[in-house]
Formats: structure tokens, C-alpha cells, sequence
């Protein structure tokens, strides 16, 4: 064809040629200028579905006008040559220019904007693309991007009558470099790499398919490869249809939270879970790169904020001057409700346990898990307070109004939503709610398999940080989309045994204990299921889990010390171990320094703030102890264990007016609270009221079961009211119920106390420290024992256990 002339264009060279014909170096004789002609090959000239397409081609390209979109000069036939005569870019593909490596993410991001706004242009003209791929872009050496070849593009408001959608589509394995003739009605069209999945079947596409491919393409120009592969077409076609691709953060450092998110949503297999249109795709490429820019603009000037991690202050003042000044280009993100505020980010959050929409129980504990996953991932933002789990699970099962909950929690924004399996697949259906503002901030349904449960986790937590307008630093992005496991199974198990242990009764601890064995056994390197595993220990080691310490608060320090060598940053572990080295080796100063780096690490986790509490209350330090009470009640305003443990910070302080008016609390949240009742019947017994200390007492035991804790102060009671006999009645009762389980014998002490047995009181107390009852890390401020300070046994008992304590806290 070299020197052939076509129409007044002659042709000079060949340029390269593709699925819908060959392109070549022209001159244009009338103007004198150098363009490229596109000649649809001849043997194709027969198929009339190949001109029609042609031709069609030409009247979408030519219908648009855009400096990112090739221009088309104009459409012809000349002897039997269908042609169109377009402008001719100097330039390479970005194929060409795609480094094996791939590119850095401002570079990449650059050229997905002008191909982003080429695209917004036809479709706001109603064309369709269909063929995004690097190799239809053309990159000028000034940077200016070029989108080429219109070849597949299709009038939105026209239907085919010819495609039958209720057949399977047959894939054309060679439509990435040409078409066959006399292809048959639903042959898939596009480049095989860079279909849709909707393109991939055969089915109707729109502007949502070509968000799509310009998602796959932005992977690709990032990662250095694309997300969806295969040796064969079909197994690629399979993978886009199945498979999610892997995280682009796994394999490139650095990537922001917010990149990953927005291509994740562009990669969405239901198009109703993509963006709705190319130009909030843009918008979101347009915020981050100019965020990106800004960053670099304050680090070339000397400041090195952390991306996105500008505070409130700046934000306030140079931060929103950026803001304003590409307003203009992302209007649809700051015409969001959560935009529109004052300009600072939501800073409370609830987010209520998912609603089980199925029948099967079994999708209880993992509607649970995704809760608390979610709950946990954005815990780890300390701009940011989240509710924790023991608080908004007592919402669960109960009709709930989300702006109620709001102000009854103290909270700016609640996130509710259901859950669904189909067979396979989960479905999950959200929706965030502005409490303030009475409004909607966002609301998506998302459809995963169980496979790709852990995606789910990390497109909802990075959708609400996104729509909170939250400022993260990198490692807080990196924190936000942490995972624990890879393994589905393990992560099924550990969400299993969190559903079991949260019942807190000493069979269902035992439940939970081995469903976290068994995650540990699929991935020893599980560090969550090992803290998991630590904190059941800690349970049955306890008064009421019926296990010897010297049994159960080993394996808890065996197991936390195990997920600490894993990941050193997890701070319930650190929670964990701070209640061992204080409860079972009364080492009170390592125990100060584990809730002090668990408060470090997570300082919104309200159990280490409750557990530093727990370190100033036995050791004196009753102003501090309230003081960290009071910070984890703010932190889980509606828990009851929290609650109460306020209430016993001003019982060690002897304010036991004041003890008593925060036990109420609990009570008033829930009047069947067993452990508030044992807590005001030592409140009374303290103020000698012995008759209401029995009556509390009693109705803690109706309320809980015969538990030894409460059977124990019962007795005490009894006694000081002058009932020996009932007293005594409950040591043997005690005795009795040891033969089955571990039962401290710091509770039978206690009675004997009552009844004015000193003997028999510090025998049984020599026993309580033999079996390192947890008890005894409270008997130099726990008021009961007032009365034996004065006895030389007493005093020999606290130097065995003193010398652990720091040297500033002893009371003598």
C-alpha cells in the first residue's frame, strides 16, 4: 500500500494494524499535512457487519470533541476502500511505554485522568467504548494523552436485535488482534485481558464496563501487570468472572488506602457495585493525585507531613485551601453530605452487628465476625472513636432507629447493616447514617464469595474512613487493611471461637478455646487467634471460668506471648498479658508497663484502659484508678463489666456512696446484672448493712447461678449478721463444689473472716497465694481485710507477695 494514494491521501508508511483494520502514515495532498488513514482490509469488505461496525466507529469518533479523543478529519470510500482520515500523533502506546516493573502511581495516575476524561466525554454523548486497552491510547512526548480506535463502540440508546442475551456468549479468542468474518450474534467483542465480566458473557454493556477496563488498565500500570491472567483466553475470561484480583497494596509498597479502595470499586464483578459513572471514577483519581501533588509541593518546601495526615489545624487553614481550590473538579465528592459540613471529619462511630437475613444460625457468628473485623480495623485510627463490640452488641436482635442509637451513644455516624448467603456468596448490604445531620452518607451492597471475605472487610472499612473524611497516615492505611490470616477456614474459626467466648460462661469459654486451637493449627502464624486463645485462658483462669490458675494463666501467658513474637503491635495481647502479670505473678510493674503499651498501641481499647484501672487499684492508686475507669466508660459508655468496674475503683477508694451510685448505672442498663448485685452487697456490707448486703447477695445467685464468688460474700454476711450456722453451711457448700471444679481458696478465707476464725482464715489465705489466686493481688487495699492489717500473719503474708510491687505503692 506504501505510495498507493487513497481518495487525495498518500500513503507513506504503515503504522500497525489491529482487530478492526490497518492504520498507516498518509499525506493529505490538498492541505499538506501528514495524518493516519485507517483502511478496513479488504477480505473484509464482504461482511457487512464488519462495515456497519466500521462505520460506526467513525460516526461515534467524529460525534465527539475532546482534547484527550483523536480527531477524526474525515470518513470516506474510495473504490471499494472504506477509510477514516485522523490526526496523526507523534507519540508511542502506552504499551510502548509500560515498564515491566510498572510506573510510579502519580505517573500512572496522570494519564488514568486524560483517558478518564475522554471517556466521560463519550459517554456523556452516549457512546461506549468497549475496548479500553493500552494499546489504544497513544502517549505524545509532551505527556498529552491520545484515546484511540472507537472500533467496538455502540450507541448506548440502541439495542441490537441480532444478540440473543439469553444465550452464552461464544468468545472470540482472537478478538484482541482481529474480528472473523461472519461472527455470530453474541460473540464476545474487546480484547480478552481488558473485558468486563459483563463483556466477557455476552451480555449488554454500558459506561460501567469501560470503568471497568480502565480499572484493569490503572492495575496494570502500577503493579506492572494486570489482575486478571491465565495461559489461555478462557482461563483469563474465567479468572474475570471469578477471581478477585490480588491486593495492588501486597505488591506495591506505599499504595494509599484510598488508590486501592477506588480500584477496588472500579473492579467490582456487579456493575451496581462499580461506580455508577466514569466521572465519579474521575473525581476520585482527580482528589487523590491532587492531594499527592500537595504532598510533594510541602515536601519540596521543607514540611514532610505524612500523606493525609495533615491535622485538623492545617487542614483548617492551607489544607482547605487546596480543597477549595479543586472543588471545582471534584464537585460530586464535596457535594456529599459529609463534604458539605464544617470541613472537620466525623470523629464518632458505631457500628451495629449485621443483621442475619437468613435461616441459617450459623451465619450468626460470622455476621459477628465481619462486625467485629470492621470494628477492629477502624479502632486502630486514634482520630477516630469507635464503639467497641460489647457495647453495640447489645443492640443485637433489636429494632433499632440509628439516630437514636447515635445520640444514645454519644456518636456522629452509625453504620448498620444485613447479611445474606446464597449458596456460595455472601451478600452484605450497608448503609452510613450522618446522626447530626439526619442524613445518608453512604449506602452500598456488596456480593463476595466466601473466599473473598477479607476484601469485603477492607472495601467497607476504607469506603466509611473515605466517607468520615478521615486524614490517614500511611501506616494507618497500612493498619486499616491489616490482616491476620489468609486463610478463610482459620479466620472462620477464630470468628467462631470470638462468638463463644463472648457468652462468658466457663462450657462456652471451652468452646471457643478449641475452635482458636484449631485456627492456630491451619496457620500457626495466626497472631490474632493466639491473642483470642490468651484472653479464654485469662477467662477460665478467672474467678468464675473454674480452672486453677496454676492450670489456665500459663497457657494464657504461653499463648499471648506467642501472637506478641508474631506481631509485637497487637495490643490485646499486650492487654492480656498485663491481667497475667498482675492476677497470677503480681509483678504489678511489668503489669503497669503491658497496659501502658497496650494503651500505646490502641489507645482506644477501652479493656486496656479498664486493666490499667485494675493495676491502680491494687496499688492505691485510687485517683488514677478512677481516672482510667472513667476513660474506658467513655470509651464503652454501655458496657457493664466497664461500668462496674467504675464502681469498684470508689469501692477500693472507700467512697462507697458514690460506688454505689455508679453500680445503679449498671443496673439500670440491666437489672438481671448479677455481678452489680455481688457488687452492692459488698457496698452494704462495708456501710453494715448485713441485712441488705444478704438480700443483694441472694439476688445475685438467682440471677447467675450458685457462682462461688457471690456464695462466698453471702456467707461473710451471714456471719457478721450473727447466722453462724448459714455461714458455715456455705464453707461446706464451698467444699463440696471444689470436688468438681477449682473453687479459690480465697472464698472460704473470707467466711471464716466473717465468722472471726482469724486461724482458719489465714490457713485459707496461705492457700489462696499457694494457688496465686488472683484475688491476692488485691489484699493490701481490699477494705474486707481492714481488720487483720494489724496481725503480724497479715503482714508476713503481704512480704511474700510485696516485694513484686513498686517500692512508691506499698501501704503499710
Amino acid at each position: 500500500m506504501v505510495l498507493r494514494t487513497i481518495s487525495h491521501y498518500r500513503i507513506l508508511d504503515k503504522l500497525g494494524s489491529g482487530g478492526m483494520g490497518e492504520v498507516y502514515l498518509a499525506e493529505d495532498t490538498r492541505l499538506g499535512r501528514k495524518l493516519a488513514l485507517k483502511l478496513l482490509p479488504a477480505d473484509f469488505t464482504r461482511d457487512p457487519d464488519r462495515v456497519a461496525r466500521f462505520e460506526q466507529e467513525a460516526r461515534a469518533a467524529s460525534a465527539l470533541n475532546h482534547p484527550n479523543i483523536i480527531t477524526i478529519y474525515e470518513v470516506g470510500e474510495h473504490e471499494g476502500a472504506h477509510f477514516i482520515a485522523t490526526e496523526f500523533i507523534e507519540g508511542r502506546t502506552l504499551r510502548q511505554l509500560l515498564p515491566p516493573g510498572g510506573m510510579p502511581l502519580n505517573s500512572a495516575l496522570e494519564i488514568a485522568i486524560q483517558i478518564a476524561g475522554a471517556l466521560q466525554a463519550a459517554h456523556e454523548a452516549g457512546i461506549t467504548h468497549r475496548d479500553i486497552k493500552p494499546e489504544n491510547v497513544m502517549i505524545r512526548p509532551d505527556g498529552y494523552v491520545k484515546v484511540l480506535d472507537f472500533g467496538l463502540a455502540k450507541l448506548t440508546e440502541r439495542s441490537d436485535p441480532k444478540i440473543d442475551l439469553t444465550k452464552p456468549a461464544k468468545v472470540d479468542k482472537e478478538a484482541a488482534t482481529m474480528l472473523k468474518p461472519n461472527t455470530d450474534p453474541g460473540t464476545v467483542l474487546g480484547t480478552v485481558t481488558y473485558m468486563s465480566p459483563e463483556q466477557a458473557r455476552g451480555l449488554r454493556v454500558d459506561a460501567r464496563s469501560d470503568v471497568f477496563s480502565l480499572g484493569v488498565m490503572l492495575y496494570e500500570m502500577v503493579a506492572g501487570s494486570p489482575p486478571f491472567d491465565g495461559a489461555t483466553s478462557s482461563d483469563v475470561i474465567a479468572a474475570i468472572l471469578v477471581r478477585e484480583p490480588a491486593p495492588i497494596s501486597r505488591l506495591v509498597a506505599g499504595i494509599p488506602s484510598e488508590f486501592e479502595w477506588s480500584l477496588n470499586k472500579a473492579l467490582r464483578k456487579e456493575r451496581d457495585d462499580r461506580y455508577d459513572t466514569i466521572r465519579s471514577f474521575l473525581s476520585d483519581l482527580k482528589l487523590l493525585k491532587s492531594r499527592l501533588d500537595f504532598e510533594t509541593e510541602l515536601a519540596r518546601t521543607g514540611q514532610s507531613p505524612s500523606l493525609f495526615g495533615i491535622s485538623d489545624e492545617a487542614r483548617v487553614g492551607i489544607g482547605e485551601a487546596v480543597t477549595t481550590e479543586i472543588s471545582g473538579v471534584v464537585d460530586e465528592v464535596i457535594a456529599s453530605p459529609v463534604r458539605r459540613s464544617s470541613g472537620r471529619a466525623i470523629d464518632s462511630l458505631a457500628i451495629l452487628p449485621l443483621i442475619n437475613d437468613g435461616a441459617d444460625a450459623e451465619m450468626e457468628y460470622l455476621g459477628d465476625g465481619i462486625t467485629e473485623s470492621i470494628i477492629n480495623s477502624l479502632t486502630q485510627l486514634p482520630q477516630l472513636r469507635v464503639i467497641p463490640r460489647s457495647t453495640v452488641f447489645r443492640y443485637k436482635g433489636q429494632k433499632v432507629d440509628p439516630e437514636e442509637i447515635g445520640r444514645e451513644l454519644g456518636v456522629r455516624a452509625v453504620l448498620t447493616g444485613r447479611i445474606l448467603q446464597l449458596g456460595d456468596s455472601l451478600i452484605v448490604k450497608t448503609e452510613l447514617v450522618d446522626v447530626g445531620r439526619h442524613t445518608q452518607l453512604w449506602g452500598e451492597q456488596y456480593r463476595r464469595s466466601f473466599t473473598d471475605i477479607f476484601s469485603l472487610q477492607d472495601d467497607i472499612s476504607q469506603e466509611i474512613s473515605g466517607k468520615l473524611r478521615l486524614q490517614l497516615t500511611g501506616e494507618e492505611r497500612r493498619k486499616l487493611v491489616k490482616h491476620y490470616t489468609d486463610n478463610t477456614e482459620a479466620w472462620l474459626l477464630y470468628q467462631k471461637g470470638r462468638y463463644y467466648v463472648h457468652k462468658r460462661t466457663p462450657d462456652w469459654i471451652k468452646k471457643g478455646v478449641e475452635c482458636f486451637l484449631q485456627a492456630t493449627d491451619l496457620d500457626p502464624n495466626y497472631a490474632l487467634a493466639y491473642a483470642g486463645l490468651a484472653e479464654a485462658y485469662g477467662f477460665l483462669a478467672s474467678s468464675t471460668g473454674g480452672q486453677p490458675p496454676r492450670e489456665a494463666y500459663p497457657k494464657a501467658k504461653a499463648a499471648a506471648t506467642k501472637a506478641l513474637e508474631l506481631d509485637e503491635a497487637l495490643g490485646e495481647a499486650h492487654c492480656t498479658l498485663g491481667f497475667f502479670r498482675l492476677l497470677y505473678d503480681w509483678d504489678l510493674a511489668a503489669a503497669e508497663e503491658e497496659f501502658g503499651r497496650a494503651i500505646e498501641l490502641s489507645p482506644n481499647f477501652a479493656n486496656a484502659w479498664d486493666g490499667y484501672g485494675f493495676y491502680f487499684k491494687a496499688t492505691s492508686q485510687s485517683e488514677a484508678s478512677i481516672r482510667a475507669c472513667q476513660r474506658a466508660q467513655e470509651l464503652e459508655p454501655l458496657s457493664l463489666f466497664i461500668t462496674l468496674s467504675l464502681a469498684w475503683a470508689y469501692y477500693f477508694a472507700r467512697q462507697y456512696d458514690r460506688a454505689m451510685e455508679q453500680g445503679a448505672k449498671a443496673l439500670d442498663m440491666d437489672p438481671n446484672f448479677g455481678f452489680a448485685y455481688w457488687h452492692r452487697g459488698m457496698a452494704y456490707i462495708q456501710q453494715k448493712r448485713f441485712g441488705d448486703a444478704i438480700t443483694a447477695l441472694r439476688k445475685a445467685i438467682s440471677l447467675s447461678g450458685p457462682a462461688t464468688t457471690f456464695i462466698s460474700y453471702l456467707g461473710y454476711a451471714n456471719a457478721r449478721l450473727g447466722k453462724g450456722r448459714e455461714a458455715r453451711q456455705m464453707i461446706a457448700q464451698l467444699e463440696r463444689v471444689s470436688k468438681r471444679q477449682y473453687v479459690s481458696s480465697y472464698f472460704i478465707a473470707i467466711i471464716y473472716l466473717g465468722l472471726g476464725d482469724l486461724d482458719r482464715t489465714f490457713e485459707w489465705l496461705e492457700k489462696a497465694y499457694q494457688e496465686r489466686s488472683g484475688f491476692m493481688a488485691f489484699i493490701n487495699v481490699e477494705p474486707l481485710l481492714d481488720a487483720l492489717r494489724g496481725d503480724p500473719r497479715f503482714k508476713s503474708l503481704i512480704e511474700k507477695i510485696e516485694p513484686l510491687s513498686p517500692p512508691g505503692n506499698r501501704q503499710n
